[in-house]
């Protein structure tokens, strides 16, 4: 038995000690990669979009239409009729602006359905992703971006129609207010694409929610039109916490976060109030998805 005695082994790694910075631009940065996989899964989709852009083009020209047929619909209504409205365009601009950014939110599931029932989504969720919450924010981007573009073109076409356009910082409370219900609508839709067994059970969702909720808001008609109990219902229909703030934009000049812009039958709401219910609403809904996600993408 030899008697040699063996020096301990280093645990330094001296080509490291020799080349940190190597090392240092080696290492991982988590943050850059999501972000990087993030935006890769979004452009995905636009490029989806641009190979099929037939659902931006009718999602586009549908509000359109429904804010020239309904305009003229109402044009012989009485003034006053509708509030303080010069007419009745400028009294549902707001309701197409809102219904439309709700509509493609609720349809934000359905390429995540698609990609579970044709397998694409089991290869993402073997790649080597950083977080695969990616996934999800990627389909939210999509949508959300798709809602804000959807509600230029209604803002610009309703201007032309005669409803007048709101001033800058009137401009960005609507952005606003379409980012915060869209990312509510998303996120509902998106949990409901995780949750349910097939397209069809979402599109049946879809279908069924979606005029009730609707003609259940102030987008069509005001509260003081509706019988009482379904003035209730459209008070707690966030809809019209959207609908009503963006109405008084167009409608009066001088507007503040202080300012009534809907009488509900518990009290007055206020801008700021409205917007805190739609922050309200989009945080519930991002917060009771988690646990079917955490259970999908784990």
């Amino acid at each position: 038995m030899s008697g040699t005695v063996l020096p301990p082994k280093s645990d330094i790694n001296w080509q490291q000690v020799a080349s940190p910075q190597a090392y240092a631009d080696a290492t991982p940065n988590v943050l850059s990669e999501f972000v990087q996989e993030t935006l890769a899964l979004t452009r995905r989709l636009f490029i989806q979009l641009q190979r099929r852009p037939s659902t931006l083009i009718a999602g586009i020209i549908q509000p359109v239409i429904w804010l020239v047929l309904f305009g003229a619909l109402f044009q012989n209504a009485p003034k006053g009729i509708f509030g303080s409205t010069t007419n009745y365009g400028q009294f549902l601009s707001a309701g197409i602006i809102v219904f439309t950014a709700f509509a493609g939110a609720l349809n934000a599931g359905l390429p995540v359905m698609f990609d579970r029932e044709f397998g694409f989504l089991n290869r993402l969720l073997v790649a080597p992703l950083v977080s695969r919450f990616s996934i999800v924010l990627a389909s939210a981007i999509f949508i959300i971006s798709q809602s804000l573009l959807q509600a230029i073109v209604i803002v610009t076409a309703a201007a032309f129609l005669g409803a007048g356009l709101p001033d800058a910082a009137g401009l960005g409370a609507i952005a606003l207010i379409v980012f915060l219900l869209a990312l509510g609508v998303t996120a509902i839709s998106l949990g409901l694409a995780f949750a349910l067994p097939g397209h069809i059970e979402l599109i049946a969702v879809i279908f069924v929610s979606n005029l009730p909720l609707l003609f259940a808001s102030t987008a069509l008609a005001p509260l003081s039109f509706m019988p009482n109990w379904l003035q209730v219902l459209a008070t707690l229909n966030p809809l019209s916490y959207a609908i009503e703030p963006i109405r008084y934009l167009y409608l009066h000049k001088d507007w503040g976060l202080n300012s009534v812009v809907m009488h509900a039958f518990w009290g007055d709401v206020t801008f700021g109030g409205a917007l805190l219910v739609l922050l309200g609403f989009a945080l519930i809904a991002l917060l009771s998805i988690q646990p079917q996600l955490r259970r999908t993408l784990a």
